[in-house]
């Protein structure tokens, strides 16, 4: 009896130690290390200064200063499709949100988290606007530019077995050398997120009239956030963090008004900026973590529109990323 239960409590402790060890790691480096795309437009692209931006960016950005207080201390890790996730395993990276599909055997099988979904996405293709492609169809025999170790990949060849298209892969490590390629001419068509198919044309495109991104789509792409399994707490401060970027949305919260907001005598807005309910401790954090998140950057439509949505080159609808009160998919669980 004594060794089972000398097993239990090293196993719990152990447990305990797996749960707290990102947020203790990341507080007494000062800085979250967070793992994003090399360059996709709207969601991760560096200027020329070296500064990053993107709507995976500012999620980076509100982490920070909701565990640090300061949204300017992330280190920013640009990764490919194949090493992405050995670099969150390998603890290179404390988070990863690089836009990646959550998926059944990433979820089963890699031994990470996938957290909530933070941009609704689908399959694409995109084609020269003169080349007389209406459907997917017209390109039965097109080379198809995709990229490797992506589900894009996975489900080019999957959707062509079961609709008789026979498409002729042009696969590549990069997205930077993919983009090259297509806009070389070399491909008929490239395939890639809608969302990342219209930040390339705006940005590597000589010409951005010259190209189309036709209407259908081939597959859901949920994107969000990867914690490592074991990591019990962080990955509940992920997943907390984008519901509560949610709730300021749903509740009228801004990066310029958080502050007043603070004040208000509204029990929903009291605990999510944390004025009331000592919510913020039960995760490790300041009760005011969310009010230091949403300063940084704004609320969940404030980011959107930002990075992707119409007041950004991208000038995407909102559609299935709309909150659930304005027809979309995007709902928080409830803070309390």
């Amino acid at each position: 009896m004594k060794r089972i239960i000398i097993a239990t409590g090293l196993l719990a402790a152990s447990g305990l130690m797996a749960q707290a060890a990102t947020l203790d790691t990341v507080k007494q480096r000062g800085t979250l290390v967070c793992g994003v795309s090399i360059g996709f437009a709207g969601f991760s692209t560096p200027d020329s200064q070296g500064n990053y931006k993107g709507l995976d960016v500012d999620y980076c950005r509100a982490l920070a200063a909701g565990v640090l207080g300061d949204a300017s201390k992330v280190r920013y890790v640009a990764l490919t499709a194949q090493n992405r996730f050995t670099a969150l395993q390998s603890g290179e990276i404390d988070v990863l949100y690089r836009n990646s599909t959550q998926t059944y055997l990433r979820g089963a099988t890699l031994g990470l988290r996938q957290g909530p979904v933070n941009f609704y996405d689908g399959q694409g293709f995109v084609v020269r606007a003169d080349a007389g492609v209406k459907d997917l169809k017209n390109l039965n025999g097109a080379t198809v530019c995709v990229a490797q170790g992506t589900t894009h990949e996975v489900t080019l060849g999957d959707y062509g077995r079961a609709n008789g298209i026979e498409w002729k892969p042009l696969v590549f490590d990069r997205t930077d050398t993919m983009y090259q390629t297509f806009f070389g001419g070399r491909c008929d068509a490239m395939t890639q997120d809608a969302s990342a198919l219209a930040g390339a044309i705006t940005t590597a495109a000589s010409n951005p009239a010259d190209y189309t991104v036709l209407p259908q789509t081939i597959s859901k792409e949920p994107l969000g956030p990867f914690t490592r399994n074991g990591d019990d707490v962080w990955t509940d401060i992920i997943a907390w963090l984008h519901y509560g970027l949610i709730e300021a949305e749903e509740l009228g919260v801004t990066a310029a008004n958080a502050e007043q907001m603070a004040k208000s005598n509204v029990p929903a807005v009291q605990r999510l900026l944390g004025t009331s309910g000592e919510l913020g401790s039960r995760l490790g954090l300041d009760n005011k973590w969310m009010l230091q998140a949403i300063k940084a950057g704004g609320n969940y439509g404030e980011i959107f529109e930002r990075n992707v949505g119409k007041a950004s080159p991208l000038k995407l609808d909102r559609g299935l990323n709309a909150t659930w009160a304005k027809g979309g998919l995007m709902y928080a669980l409830p803070i309390k």
